[in-house]
Protein backbone atom coordinates (compact mmCIF):
# COMPACT_ATOMS: atom_id res chain seq x y z
CA UNK A 1 0.00 0.00 0.00
CA UNK A 2 2.80 2.28 1.14
CA UNK A 3 4.17 1.78 -2.42
CA UNK A 4 0.91 2.63 -3.90
CA UNK A 5 0.40 6.07 -2.22
CA UNK A 6 4.17 7.10 -3.38
CA UNK A 7 3.10 6.39 -7.18
CA UNK A 8 0.34 8.66 -6.87
CA UNK A 9 1.83 11.13 -4.85
CA UNK A 10 4.55 11.42 -7.68
CA UNK A 11 1.60 11.04 -10.28
CA UNK A 12 0.53 14.47 -8.06
CA UNK A 13 3.54 15.86 -7.61
CA UNK A 14 3.26 20.00 -7.44
CA UNK A 15 7.42 20.48 -7.53
CA UNK A 16 9.27 20.52 -10.61
CA UNK A 17 12.28 18.17 -11.53
CA UNK A 18 15.08 19.35 -13.78
CA UNK A 19 18.37 17.68 -14.48
CA UNK A 20 21.03 20.68 -14.09
CA UNK A 21 24.11 19.61 -15.97
CA UNK A 22 27.85 20.82 -14.23
CA UNK A 23 29.26 23.80 -14.48
CA UNK A 24 32.62 22.14 -14.87
CA UNK A 25 33.93 21.64 -18.33
CA UNK A 26 34.17 17.93 -19.59
CA UNK A 27 32.44 17.10 -15.85
CA UNK A 28 29.36 16.42 -17.80
CA UNK A 29 29.70 12.76 -19.84
CA UNK A 30 26.89 13.91 -22.33
CA UNK A 31 28.79 16.64 -23.13
CA UNK A 32 25.86 19.19 -22.50
CA UNK A 33 26.08 22.91 -22.74
CA UNK A 34 27.61 23.91 -18.92
CA UNK A 35 24.99 24.77 -16.06
CA UNK A 36 22.23 23.96 -18.69
CA UNK A 37 18.88 22.31 -18.03
CA UNK A 38 16.67 19.88 -19.69
CA UNK A 39 13.28 17.65 -18.52
CA UNK A 40 12.57 14.31 -18.58
CA UNK A 41 10.71 14.23 -21.78
CA UNK A 42 13.52 15.60 -23.28
CA UNK A 43 15.98 12.43 -22.58
CA UNK A 44 13.11 10.67 -24.52
CA UNK A 45 14.06 11.66 -27.96
CA UNK A 46 16.00 9.54 -30.22
CA UNK A 47 19.90 10.29 -29.93
CA UNK A 48 19.62 12.04 -26.72
CA UNK A 49 23.51 12.14 -25.03
CA UNK A 50 22.45 10.14 -21.31
CA UNK A 51 24.97 11.91 -18.74
CA UNK A 52 24.66 11.74 -14.72
CA UNK A 53 23.96 15.15 -13.65
CA UNK A 54 22.03 15.88 -10.44
CA UNK A 55 18.34 15.77 -10.49
CA UNK A 56 16.80 19.06 -9.20
CA UNK A 57 13.45 19.71 -7.92
CA UNK A 58 12.25 23.31 -7.74
CA UNK A 59 9.32 25.14 -6.09
CA UNK A 60 7.34 26.20 -2.73
CA UNK A 61 6.68 24.06 0.71
CA UNK A 62 5.48 25.37 3.47
CA UNK A 63 5.60 29.03 1.66
CA UNK A 64 9.30 28.96 1.38
CA UNK A 65 10.55 28.59 -2.84
CA UNK A 66 13.46 27.37 -3.69
CA UNK A 67 15.90 25.06 -5.76
CA UNK A 68 17.29 21.98 -4.47
CA UNK A 69 19.74 19.09 -5.43
CA UNK A 70 17.93 15.48 -5.14
CA UNK A 71 21.43 14.12 -5.18
CA UNK A 72 20.01 11.58 -7.54
CA UNK A 73 20.10 10.98 -11.03
CA UNK A 74 18.01 8.66 -12.22
CA UNK A 75 14.32 10.30 -12.60
CA UNK A 76 12.22 7.91 -10.79
CA UNK A 77 14.47 7.75 -7.16
CA UNK A 78 14.60 11.90 -7.79
CA UNK A 79 10.46 11.73 -8.10
CA UNK A 80 10.03 9.77 -4.57
CA UNK A 81 12.36 11.94 -2.81
CA UNK A 82 10.40 14.85 -4.03
CA UNK A 83 7.52 13.48 -2.83
CA UNK A 84 8.96 12.61 0.71
CA UNK A 85 9.74 16.42 0.89
CA UNK A 86 6.21 17.52 -0.34
CA UNK A 87 4.44 14.75 2.46
CA UNK A 88 6.95 16.66 5.12
CA UNK A 89 5.67 19.70 3.73
CA UNK A 90 9.49 21.15 4.42
CA UNK A 91 12.60 20.93 2.17
CA UNK A 92 14.54 19.16 5.57
CA UNK A 93 11.78 16.76 6.08
CA UNK A 94 12.02 13.12 4.94
CA UNK A 95 9.93 10.29 4.73
CA UNK A 96 10.07 6.66 5.46
CA UNK A 97 9.46 5.98 1.62
CA UNK A 98 12.59 7.97 0.85
CA UNK A 99 14.80 5.83 -1.54
CA UNK A 100 18.43 5.57 -0.82
CA UNK A 101 20.60 6.59 -3.89
CA UNK A 102 21.08 3.57 -5.83
CA UNK A 103 24.48 1.63 -4.89
CA UNK A 104 25.12 0.57 -8.42
CA UNK A 105 24.12 3.42 -10.73
CA UNK A 106 24.87 2.68 -13.96
CA UNK A 107 28.19 4.65 -14.32
CA UNK A 108 29.77 7.00 -11.37
CA UNK A 109 30.40 10.44 -12.83
CA UNK A 110 33.96 9.54 -12.80
CA UNK A 111 33.27 6.70 -14.87
CA UNK A 112 32.33 6.20 -18.40
CA UNK A 113 31.90 3.04 -20.67
CA UNK A 114 33.30 3.38 -24.23
CA UNK A 115 30.13 3.11 -26.04
CA UNK A 116 29.23 6.50 -24.11
CA UNK A 117 32.55 8.32 -24.52
CA UNK A 118 32.51 7.72 -28.27
CA UNK A 119 28.59 8.19 -28.74
CA UNK A 120 30.00 11.93 -27.08
CA UNK A 121 32.86 12.81 -28.99
CA UNK A 122 31.04 11.53 -32.29
CA UNK A 123 28.20 14.14 -31.54
CA UNK A 124 30.70 16.93 -30.78
CA UNK A 125 32.91 16.24 -33.96
CA UNK A 126 29.26 16.40 -35.92
CA UNK A 127 28.65 19.08 -34.46
CA UNK A 128 31.97 21.24 -35.42
CA UNK A 129 29.83 20.74 -39.18
CA UNK A 130 32.74 18.59 -40.90
CA UNK A 131 32.39 17.14 -44.38
CA UNK A 132 30.50 13.83 -44.36
CA UNK A 133 33.84 11.94 -45.81
CA UNK A 134 35.57 12.76 -42.14
CA UNK A 135 33.12 11.98 -39.89
CA UNK A 136 32.77 8.77 -41.55
CA UNK A 137 36.02 8.01 -41.07
CA UNK A 138 35.16 9.35 -37.14
CA UNK A 139 32.80 6.39 -37.01
CA UNK A 140 34.61 3.89 -38.42
CA UNK A 141 37.33 4.30 -36.12
CA UNK A 142 34.97 4.56 -33.09
CA UNK A 143 33.16 1.12 -34.62
CA UNK A 144 36.76 -0.63 -34.90
CA UNK A 145 37.85 0.01 -31.04
CA UNK A 146 34.64 -0.91 -30.13
CA UNK A 147 34.91 -3.94 -31.90
CA UNK A 148 38.17 -4.51 -30.26
CA UNK A 149 37.41 -3.76 -26.44
CA UNK A 150 34.17 -6.17 -27.15
CA UNK A 151 36.98 -8.68 -28.49
CA UNK A 152 38.18 -7.89 -25.18
CA UNK A 153 35.57 -7.96 -22.65
CA UNK A 154 36.47 -4.64 -21.74
CA UNK A 155 33.17 -2.15 -21.19
CA UNK A 156 34.38 0.70 -19.48
CA UNK A 157 36.71 3.64 -21.04
CA UNK A 158 39.63 3.36 -18.46
CA UNK A 159 39.79 -0.08 -19.16
CA UNK A 160 41.77 0.12 -22.34
CA UNK A 161 45.79 0.33 -20.68
CA UNK A 162 48.87 1.45 -23.30
CA UNK A 163 49.58 -2.10 -23.89
CA UNK A 164 45.80 -2.26 -25.16
CA UNK A 165 45.75 0.54 -27.55
CA UNK A 166 49.13 -0.58 -28.87
CA UNK A 167 47.73 -4.13 -30.15
CA UNK A 168 44.62 -1.88 -31.57
CA UNK A 169 47.02 0.03 -33.97
CA UNK A 170 49.41 -2.49 -34.83
CA UNK A 171 46.19 -4.65 -36.10
CA UNK A 172 44.77 -1.89 -38.33
CA UNK A 173 45.02 -2.97 -41.52
CA UNK A 174 45.15 0.14 -43.33
CA UNK A 175 47.98 1.50 -46.06
CA UNK A 176 50.68 3.76 -44.73
CA UNK A 177 49.28 6.76 -44.96
CA UNK A 178 46.10 5.93 -43.83
CA UNK A 179 47.28 4.36 -40.99
CA UNK A 180 48.96 7.41 -39.75
CA UNK A 181 45.95 9.57 -40.03
CA UNK A 182 44.11 6.83 -38.08
CA UNK A 183 47.19 7.83 -35.28
CA UNK A 184 46.26 10.97 -35.53
CA UNK A 185 42.51 10.06 -34.56
CA UNK A 186 43.38 7.49 -32.15
CA UNK A 187 45.32 10.70 -30.48
CA UNK A 188 42.99 13.17 -30.51
CA UNK A 189 40.48 10.73 -29.18
CA UNK A 190 41.84 9.69 -26.01
CA UNK A 191 43.39 13.45 -25.48
CA UNK A 192 39.38 14.39 -25.89
CA UNK A 193 38.74 12.02 -22.87
CA UNK A 194 41.75 13.25 -20.79
CA UNK A 195 40.13 16.71 -21.24
CA UNK A 196 36.98 15.75 -19.97
CA UNK A 197 38.77 14.01 -16.96
CA UNK A 198 37.32 10.53 -17.85
CA UNK A 199 40.61 9.06 -17.58
CA UNK A 200 43.80 9.29 -15.52
CA UNK A 201 46.38 8.43 -17.63
CA UNK A 202 46.26 8.79 -21.67
CA UNK A 203 47.28 5.16 -22.99
CA UNK A 204 48.52 5.90 -26.10
CA UNK A 205 51.89 6.13 -25.53
CA UNK A 206 54.15 8.84 -27.06
CA UNK A 207 56.09 5.48 -28.31
CA UNK A 208 53.69 4.96 -30.77
CA UNK A 209 54.75 6.22 -33.83
CA UNK A 210 52.91 6.44 -37.54
CA UNK A 211 54.56 3.41 -40.25
CA UNK A 212 57.93 4.18 -41.76
CA UNK A 213 56.96 6.10 -45.23
CA UNK A 214 53.92 6.97 -44.42
CA UNK A 215 55.12 10.71 -44.40
CA UNK A 216 56.08 10.69 -48.10
CA UNK A 217 54.23 13.12 -50.03
CA UNK A 218 51.02 11.33 -51.81
CA UNK A 219 51.80 11.00 -55.70
CA UNK A 220 49.37 13.38 -57.47
CA UNK A 221 49.28 11.34 -61.09
CA UNK A 222 46.65 13.24 -63.31
CA UNK A 223 45.10 11.39 -66.42
CA UNK A 224 47.22 12.88 -69.78
CA UNK A 225 44.95 13.92 -72.50
CA UNK A 226 45.74 11.08 -74.44
CA UNK A 227 44.25 8.47 -71.63
CA UNK A 228 41.18 11.19 -71.38
CA UNK A 229 40.65 10.33 -75.37
CA UNK A 230 41.27 6.57 -74.69
CA UNK A 231 38.86 6.28 -71.45
CA UNK A 232 36.11 8.46 -73.53
CA UNK A 233 36.70 6.33 -76.62
CA UNK A 234 36.25 3.13 -73.96
CA UNK A 235 32.68 4.26 -73.22
CA UNK A 236 31.69 4.49 -76.62
CA UNK A 237 32.20 0.74 -77.04
CA UNK A 238 31.14 -0.31 -73.96
CA UNK A 239 27.46 -0.50 -75.25
CA UNK A 240 24.65 -0.90 -72.30
CA UNK A 241 25.73 -3.07 -69.02
CA UNK A 242 22.86 -5.23 -67.36
CA UNK A 243 22.58 -5.08 -63.31
CA UNK A 244 20.40 -7.02 -61.65
CA UNK A 245 19.81 -7.31 -57.61
CA UNK A 246 17.41 -7.75 -54.67
CA UNK A 247 15.83 -4.19 -54.92
CA UNK A 248 15.43 -4.64 -59.14
CA UNK A 249 17.07 -4.86 -62.82
CA UNK A 250 18.00 -2.40 -65.10
CA UNK A 251 21.05 -1.13 -67.54
CA UNK A 252 23.67 1.49 -67.14
CA UNK A 253 25.43 3.03 -70.50
CA UNK A 254 28.78 4.01 -71.97
CA UNK A 255 27.08 7.66 -72.43
CA UNK A 256 26.19 7.57 -68.49
CA UNK A 257 29.45 6.96 -68.09
CA UNK A 258 31.03 10.28 -70.07
CA UNK A 259 28.83 12.11 -68.27
CA UNK A 260 30.21 11.40 -64.77
CA UNK A 261 33.48 11.36 -66.37
CA UNK A 262 33.12 15.00 -67.59
CA UNK A 263 31.56 16.08 -64.34
CA UNK A 264 34.84 14.79 -62.56
CA UNK A 265 37.20 16.54 -65.04
CA UNK A 266 35.22 19.64 -65.45
CA UNK A 267 34.32 20.21 -61.54
CA UNK A 268 37.61 18.81 -59.79
CA UNK A 269 34.99 17.14 -57.48
CA UNK A 270 35.40 13.79 -55.85
CA UNK A 271 33.53 10.63 -56.42
CA UNK A 272 31.45 10.99 -53.57
CA UNK A 273 30.00 14.37 -54.49
CA UNK A 274 29.78 13.44 -58.60
CA UNK A 275 27.84 10.15 -57.42
CA UNK A 276 25.15 12.16 -55.36
CA UNK A 277 24.97 15.45 -57.66
CA UNK A 278 22.05 17.04 -57.09
CA UNK A 279 20.87 19.65 -60.10
CA UNK A 280 20.39 22.11 -57.77
CA UNK A 281 24.33 22.37 -57.95
CA UNK A 282 24.06 23.90 -61.50
CA UNK A 283 23.31 27.40 -61.91
CA UNK A 284 23.20 28.54 -65.45
CA UNK A 285 26.97 27.33 -66.32
CA UNK A 286 27.89 27.26 -63.19
CA UNK A 287 28.70 24.06 -60.57
CA UNK A 288 28.49 25.17 -56.78
CA UNK A 289 31.83 23.60 -55.51
CA UNK A 290 31.77 24.63 -52.07
CA UNK A 291 30.67 27.52 -49.39
CA UNK A 292 34.45 28.85 -48.15
CA UNK A 293 34.59 29.48 -44.27
CA UNK A 294 35.55 33.40 -44.88
CA UNK A 295 31.90 34.03 -46.96
CA UNK A 296 31.49 33.46 -50.38
CA UNK A 297 30.44 30.61 -52.69
CA UNK A 298 33.23 28.72 -55.10
CA UNK A 299 31.43 27.87 -58.55
CA UNK A 300 33.47 26.06 -61.18
CA UNK A 301 32.21 27.16 -65.01
CA UNK A 302 31.22 24.12 -67.66
CA UNK A 303 31.19 24.73 -71.14
CA UNK A 304 27.16 24.97 -73.06
CA UNK A 305 27.10 21.16 -74.09
CA UNK A 306 28.01 19.66 -70.41
CA UNK A 307 25.39 21.43 -69.08
CA UNK A 308 22.88 20.86 -71.47
CA UNK A 309 24.12 17.01 -71.11
CA UNK A 310 23.43 17.24 -67.09
CA UNK A 311 19.80 19.18 -67.78
CA UNK A 312 19.02 16.53 -70.14
CA UNK A 313 19.77 13.88 -67.31
CA UNK A 314 18.24 15.73 -64.88
CA UNK A 315 14.94 15.65 -67.05
CA UNK A 316 15.05 11.79 -67.49
CA UNK A 317 16.33 10.46 -64.14
CA UNK A 318 14.89 13.04 -61.97
CA UNK A 319 17.03 15.63 -59.65
CA UNK A 320 19.86 12.68 -58.32
CA UNK A 321 21.82 12.63 -61.95
CA UNK A 322 23.76 9.61 -60.73
CA UNK A 323 21.78 7.84 -58.54
CA UNK A 324 20.41 3.97 -59.55
CA UNK A 325 17.40 2.71 -57.76
CA UNK A 326 16.04 4.02 -54.38
CA UNK A 327 19.43 3.62 -52.11
CA UNK A 328 20.73 7.28 -51.38
CA UNK A 329 23.62 5.71 -49.16
CA UNK A 330 26.69 7.61 -50.06
CA UNK A 331 28.87 4.29 -49.79
CA UNK A 332 26.12 2.46 -52.13
CA UNK A 333 26.18 5.03 -54.49
CA UNK A 334 29.55 5.79 -54.87
CA UNK A 335 30.53 2.31 -54.56
CA UNK A 336 28.06 1.78 -57.95
CA UNK A 337 30.57 4.34 -59.65
CA UNK A 338 33.70 2.50 -58.59
CA UNK A 339 32.53 -0.81 -60.60
CA UNK A 340 31.31 1.09 -63.40
CA UNK A 341 34.71 3.09 -63.80
CA UNK A 342 36.90 0.02 -63.62
CA UNK A 343 34.79 -1.65 -66.61
CA UNK A 344 35.71 1.74 -68.42
CA UNK A 345 39.42 1.63 -67.44
CA UNK A 346 39.68 -1.93 -68.14
CA UNK A 347 38.65 -0.97 -72.13
CA UNK A 348 41.36 1.89 -71.92
CA UNK A 349 44.07 0.43 -70.61
CA UNK A 350 47.09 -0.41 -70.47
CA UNK A 351 47.92 2.83 -67.86
CA UNK A 352 51.46 3.69 -66.60
CA UNK A 353 49.72 4.30 -63.06
CA UNK A 354 46.77 2.67 -61.59
CA UNK A 355 43.85 4.31 -62.67
CA UNK A 356 41.07 5.89 -60.04
CA UNK A 357 38.70 7.83 -59.83
CA UNK A 358 40.79 10.60 -57.40
CA UNK A 359 43.06 10.97 -60.94
CA UNK A 360 40.20 12.73 -62.25
CA UNK A 361 40.77 15.22 -60.06
CA UNK A 362 44.42 15.73 -60.48
CA UNK A 363 43.92 16.23 -64.06
CA UNK A 364 41.45 18.88 -63.18
CA UNK A 365 44.14 20.90 -61.15
CA UNK A 366 47.03 20.14 -63.94
CA UNK A 367 45.08 21.39 -66.99
CA UNK A 368 43.92 24.57 -65.05
CA UNK A 369 47.88 24.63 -63.76
CA UNK A 370 49.18 24.18 -67.60
CA UNK A 371 47.10 27.34 -68.38
CA UNK A 372 48.67 29.35 -66.23
CA UNK A 373 45.58 29.17 -63.76
CA UNK A 374 47.87 31.64 -60.64
CA UNK A 375 48.04 28.82 -57.81
CA UNK A 376 45.55 30.41 -55.16
CA UNK A 377 42.94 30.31 -57.80
CA UNK A 378 43.43 26.57 -58.26
CA UNK A 379 43.63 25.71 -54.26
CA UNK A 380 40.54 27.78 -53.87
CA UNK A 381 38.74 25.76 -56.72
CA UNK A 382 40.08 22.28 -55.03
CA UNK A 383 39.60 23.59 -51.41
CA UNK A 384 43.13 23.00 -50.74
CA UNK A 385 45.38 25.81 -49.39
CA UNK A 386 48.41 27.10 -51.63
CA UNK A 387 51.30 24.98 -50.25
CA UNK A 388 49.43 21.82 -50.88
CA UNK A 389 48.87 22.73 -54.15
CA UNK A 390 52.57 23.63 -55.13
CA UNK A 391 53.59 20.36 -52.97
CA UNK A 392 51.48 18.19 -54.85
CA UNK A 393 51.17 19.58 -58.09
CA UNK A 394 55.09 21.07 -58.41
CA UNK A 395 55.59 19.58 -61.94
CA UNK A 396 52.73 21.61 -63.73
CA UNK A 397 53.21 24.83 -61.87
CA UNK A 398 54.70 27.06 -64.91
CA UNK A 399 55.68 29.66 -62.50
CA UNK A 400 57.81 27.39 -60.17
CA UNK A 401 59.67 26.35 -63.03
CA UNK A 402 60.35 30.03 -64.53
CA UNK A 403 61.78 31.01 -60.99
CA UNK A 404 63.75 28.03 -60.73
CA UNK A 405 65.23 28.70 -64.40
CA UNK A 406 66.02 32.75 -63.27
CA UNK A 407 67.47 31.29 -59.88
CA UNK A 408 70.37 29.50 -61.49
CA UNK A 409 70.57 31.42 -64.67
CA UNK A 410 71.48 34.53 -62.12
CA UNK A 411 73.47 32.15 -60.00
CA UNK A 412 75.97 30.72 -62.61
CA UNK A 413 75.79 34.21 -64.74
CA UNK A 414 79.24 35.50 -63.48
CA UNK A 415 81.06 32.02 -62.93
CA UNK A 416 84.03 30.75 -64.99
CA UNK A 417 83.40 30.03 -68.65
CA UNK A 418 85.24 28.11 -71.59
CA UNK A 419 87.20 30.53 -73.72
CA UNK A 420 85.90 29.97 -77.27
CA UNK A 421 88.55 28.27 -79.54
CA UNK A 422 88.25 28.32 -83.50
CA UNK A 423 88.46 24.55 -84.53
CA UNK A 424 88.37 23.13 -88.03
CA UNK A 425 85.19 23.47 -89.79
CA UNK A 426 84.38 26.58 -88.67
CA UNK A 427 83.40 25.07 -85.68
CA UNK A 428 84.37 26.98 -81.95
Amino acid sequence: MAGNAVIESITAMSLNLYRRHFRIAGKCVGGHRLDSRNYEPEELRRGWRSCYCPIYACGSLSGEFKRKNTERVRWDEAKAVAVAWEKAGSWDGESADTPAASIDPPAAPGRITLDEATKVFLSLRDGDKISPATLRKYKTFAKQLLAFAASRGYVMLDQLTAADIDRFYAGLKLGLRAKAKRLGTLRSFFRFCMNRKWLQENPVSTDLKPPLGASKVANKVPFTDAELERIIAACDVLGAVRWINEQGEGAWTGDEAKDFIWALTYTGLRISDVALFDIKRLQGNEVFLRAKKNGGDVFAYIPDWLRDRLEQRSEARGPMLFVTGESRRLETVTNTWRRRLNRVFALAGPFDETPTPHRFRHTFARILLQRGVPVADVADLLGDDEDTVREHYARWVPERQARLTKILKEAFDDKPKPKLVALPGGRT
